[in-house]
């Protein structure tokens, strides 16, 4: 499965964000790409007050921050499964 996690660079909520995903890459198996809201207005305009965001690529379906790491691993597992019950 296949994520977009938007933030930006010196965001502390984006790097733990960040490192709960690397950890749960060791537990799921999922792909993660970091988009930089900074570098398109379109981005800053729709996530700027919101970030960190992860996406799911496939369905567009997005975990808004606060989210902890069992919240993450269940919304991950979620799309495992195909399971759209946790929003």
């Amino acid at each position: 499965m296949t994520y977009t996690l938007f933030g930006t660079e010196g965001c502390h909520l984006c790097e733990d964000a960040e490192a709960m995903l690397v950890t749960a890459s060791g537990l799921i198996n999922i792909e993660v790409w970091q988009q930089d809201i900074a570098e398109d207005e379109q981005l800053v305009a729709a996530y700027g007050l919101k970030i960190p965001v992860l996406k799911h690529d496939s369905d567009g379906e997005e975990l808004n921050w606060p989210f902890d790491m069992q919240r993450l691993l269940d919304w991950l597992s979620s799309h495992q499964s195909g399971n759209k019950e946790l929003k």
